[in-house]
């Protein structure tokens, strides 16, 4: 199953890839409209959507290579079925959570998208089409968080890095 689920969440990190580019034209239509005077309505409520929109399609895939941080203070502690147990736990609350997550992420889509729901700024963007990428990317996120849950309920371990190469957090 995992095989069928990793081009999902690379094509949800390469959505967050152009998200993040599109991040970066719109801060550079803002600075360059000061230098050359002209002004691109709504380029910093975009630059916002798109920042978040990265972030949040970006987690399915953060997590499938191991690069969400952990605090393994007390399970690097523990050994045999206390480990076992506390990464059971771990991941079971991880998914209850990606899970309401993703709920609570759909329904705010839907309530923006009924009450016609528009940002404050001068642009008056319709909210439901920015939020679609958080909700999104919430969904993929849950997916994979169910996918590490039933991993590790047939008996795996927590895919987590290891080796000589470091994680990549600072």
């Amino acid at each position: 199953m995992r095989s069928r689920l990793d081009p999902l969440y690379n094509a949800a990190a390469y959505v967050a890839a152009l998200l993040l580019v599109g991040t970066l034209v719109m801060i550079l239509l803002g600075i360059f409209g000061r230098i050359l005077d002209f002004q691109v309505r709504g380029s910093d409520a975009y630059a916002g959507y798109l920042m978040a929109g990265s972030g949040f399609l970006a987690l399915a895939h953060t997590l499938r290579r191991g690069e969400h941080i952990r605090v393994t203070v007390i399970t690097q502690m523990l050994k045999g079925r206390a480990h076992r147990a506390v990464e059971l736990v771990a991941v079971v609350i991880g998914a209850v959570l990606s899970l309401l997550l993703a709920w609570f992420s759909i329904r705010l889509v839907w309530q923006s998208y009924t009450l016609h729901d528009i940002s404050s700024g001068n642009d008056a963007t319709p909210l439901w089409i920015p939020q679609i990428a958080m909700a999104v990317g919430c969904v993929v996120f849950a997916i994979a968080i169910l996918d590490e849950l039933l991993r590790v309920l047939a008996g795996g371990n927590i895919d987590v890095k290891t080796g000589d190469e470091p994680l990549h957090v600072e």
